[in-house]
């Protein structure tokens, strides 16, 4: 199937077709794209002389988000949208994406300059939980999408963040480090990114049994080609486990995904996308343990196709993706 011949639809009519061949194509356009200083709010008098007084927080006016904005590069509007993305991330995958073109020392260097101008306008906050603790220092600190930055972005618009738990956080940090893995690899020519949803971009709504909505919570839905000359694009479906549901939970996604197989709406576009489990665990035995109890979990299940699923560590992603799922 063409490239150009991919779309997403929500109205197909159930359907109990086996499983097309997995590999499809798309011309959805990849959903991640590959200074001055701002002087700070002053009272009058000079800095350092007065004790600010406490204030109720208030929204910028329009014509301070104006002015800021004009403030800001190509490449700081850029960093916002990927938290935003995103929800979370921390410096070092913002380095990651969007200074990869600088030296690893210059570039670290210059990637926590930018993210504390940032933060120093409220366009980013960041959580008091670093990763790698505080001996990590600046690059442990954890972003997202500060008021500023919420109001630039989506004006009326913003998502408040109020004390996320660490297992909220951790999860979508994971997420984030199986998408900039993929622009890596993508970047050293390991296989061609051609999209990448994270979600809720990833979600898909449909119609179930009885005329029930239904939503399809896909961590990341992935588009890859294995060449850049290829015809074929590989749908993925990507789900990050960390170890922190049970195999009961995880079997009862994966009959979610079965069930909107069976309405025949990605195969109105090609097959449907083999759908891969990232799992992981703090102790390496236990991470191996709940990948084979899931396997044999499948197997067992009489109304799971096996042959849907793909079960790796993290590590194996992209590898799994770029030889279209085998290892």
């Amino acid at each position: 199937m063409k490239r150009e011949e991919h779309n997403h639809t929500t109205d197909a009519s159930p359907t109990g077709r086996p499983i097309p061949h997995p590999f499809t194509s798309t011309n959805k356009p990849p959903l991640t794209s590959l200074n001055h200083d701002l002087m700070a709010p002053n009272d009058g008098a000079h800095t350092g002389t007065t004790t600010a007084k406490p204030r109720r927080m208030q929204r910028m006016k329009t014509l301070d988000i104006a002015e800021l904005a004009n403030w800001l590069n190509e490449r700081d509007f850029a960093i916002l949208r990927s938290v935003d993305e995103h929800q979370f991330l921390t410096v070092r995958q913002v380095e990651v994406l969007h200074f990869a073109n600088h030296a690893p020392v210059s570039g670290s260097r210059i990637a926590r300059r930018t993210m504390a101008r940032l933060r120093d306008h409220r366009l980013l906050g960041t959580l008091k939980r670093r990763v790698g603790g505080v001996r990590a220092g600046s690059a442990g600190l954890v972003h997202y999408l500060d008021d500023v930055g919420n109001q630039l972005l989506h004006g009326g618009r913003t998502r408040r963040v109020y004390g996320p738990s660490a297992r909220f956080v951790s999860h979508r940090l994971a997420i984030a480090d199986s998408h900039v893995s993929l622009i890596e690899a993508d970047r050293y020519g390991q296989l061609e990114l051609v999209a990448c949803a994270v979600e809720p971009a990833s979600w898909r709504r449909f119609t179930g049994i009885g005329a029930a909505r239904q939503i399809l919570k896909a961590d990341l839905y992935v588009e890859t080609a294995t060449a850049t000359d290829s015809e074929l694009v590989h749908p993925w479906f990507v789900e990050i486990d960390l170890g922190t549901e049970s195999i009961p939970t995880l079997i009862k996604k994966c009959r979610d995904y079965e069930t909107y197989r069976r309405t025949g709406i990605e195969q109105e576009q090609g097959g449907f996308p083999l759908v891969v489990w990232s799992m992981t665990h703090p102790d390496p035995r236990t991470a191996e343990r709940r990948r084979l109890d899931l396997h044999k979990a499948i197997e067992r299940d009489r109304t799971l196709p096996a042959a849907l699923f793909r079960i790796v560590a993290p590590n194996q992603l992209n590898a799994l993706l770029q030889k279209g799922g085998d290892l």
